[in-house]
């Protein structure tokens, strides 16, 4: 498996904050932040968007890092995705972005 695929099975590589974070690119960071604050009703700004992946070393955006209860339970779990846990055909956690994205359960199944 691809180690820029996120636990819960997203591509990080397609990620506006991966993407600006790697590009330098500060207007796709404040599109990014305008975006995801409309969407989650909460104040996301351009300083946040910084991202090197959610498996791999370095920055991660805050929510990424200390909210996302997927990445937080994949790694109590010590499985390098959810893909690798036996209880994720009934995990409500990673329910929803499977539900969303269609590839993100793709990524999970490939080995």
């Amino acid at each position: 498996m691809k180690t820029m695929i996120a636990y819960c099975g997203l591509d990080c590589e397609k990620c506006d904050a991966y993407i600006a974070t790697k590009n330098n690119d500060q207007a796709l960071r404040e599109k990014t932040a305008k975006l995801w604050s409309e969407l989650n009703n909460v104040t996301i700004l351009p300083e946040h968007i910084n991202c090197e992946g959610c498996r791999t070393n370095g920055v991660k955006t805050y929510y990424c890092d200390n909210l996302c209860a997927i990445r937080q339970c994949a790694m109590k779990k010590s499985v390098s995705t959810c893909g690798d846990c036996a209880q994720m055909e009934q995990c409500e956690k990673v329910a929803v972005v499977i539900g969303n994205n269609a590839d993100a359960l793709k990524n999970l199944k490939a080995k």
